[in-house]
């Protein structure tokens, strides 16, 4: 299969109505805001929904969520040791890239014991190369997602209210202790953007395609759907537009940062785009 033959960059424009988008365990699980006030998802959390979603599309997922595994592997060493049994660095990252769609487009960390109390070095896995009792395989992936900014601060939009977090169990249920209740934060309205880019050079070391480029585009204009929780009630979530940028040559014709400058998001959602010459965007509408 032929590998990414032209840079591509993208955008996602999204809106948050009373729902809390990523929440911050550092600070009571409030939604995640900036400095300057502006909501944020990280790069981590929208990376979990898109291999959610391209786990729906069928496509073979190694890091799966304890509550959305598609197998009964319950960990990550699990499902490695069943898949990666070759003895050298090469064929470890060409078998992880091969079975594993996310791994060839955003990479992965794999981590070995050495044998013989030893590091893995160069090709074999059991070269003797020191002290140290492991070896970590690194894979660069060639798709890149930034974090995701409200486009105004949503620091005066976030509405807390306290909750009874469980029932008890003696007398009628109906008495509160301290440690029943809790709080629960959401975002009142927000319409937040994130970018992202596919690298083709990264792209020949991973066997990531234009058909692997392609199934990522199809399901951003869904990427929260089959996402609801409690903190995300179902239709709170909802992707406004995805533009997608594709160059014609695996240099691409601009920088990534020149291009991502060209969309101005509004507040409202709405989208204004500068012109780049010869570099023609396409606006998908979302799901």
């Amino acid at each position: 299969m032929t590998t990414l033959q032209q840079k591509i960059d993208f955008a996602v424009v999204f809106r948050v109505t009373n729902a809390n988008p990523n929440g911050d365990p550092l600070n009571g699980n409030r939604p995640r805001i900036t400095y300057d006030g502006l909501g944020e998802l990280t790069d981590v959390c929208l990376k979990r929904k898109i291999r959610n979603r391209l786990m729906e599309a069928g496509k073979p997922i190694f890091v799966q969520s304890d509550d959305n595994k598609v197998d009964k592997h319950p960990n990550l060493k699990s499902r490695a040791g069943t898949v990666l049994s070759e003895k050298t660095v090469e064929g470890i990252i060409d078998k992880a890239c091969s079975t594993w769609f996310d791994v060839r487009a955003f990479g992965q960390l794999f981590p070995f014991k050495g044998e013989g109390g030893k590091k893995g070095k160069g090709k074999e896995m059991d070269e003797a190369a020191g002290d140290d009792k492991s070896v970590s395989i690194g894979i660069r992936g060639p798709v890149s997602v930034q974090s995701a900014f409200s486009v105004t601060p949503v620091s005066d939009c976030i509405t807390s209210n306290q909750i009874t977090k469980s029932t008890s169990n003696e007398g009628d249920g109906i008495k509160r202790q301290p440690d029943q209740m809790g709080m629960k934060h959401r975002v009142d309205l927000g319409t937040y953007v994130f970018f992202g880019s596919m690298n083709p050079q990264l792209a020949e070391k991973t066997g990531f395609s234009d058909a692997d480029a392609q199934a990522i585009k199809q399901i951003f204009p869904k990427l929260f759907e089959n996402d609801a929780s409690s903190a995300r009630p179902e239709g709170s979530m909802e992707v406004l537009k995805v533009i997608w940028w594709q160059h014609d040559s695996k240099a691409g014709q601009y920088s990534s940062a020149k291009v991502h400058r060209t969309l101005t998001v509004k507040p409202n959602g709405s989208i204004e785009l500068g012109q780049l010459n010869g570099l023609i965007p396409e606006i998908i509408d979302g799901f």
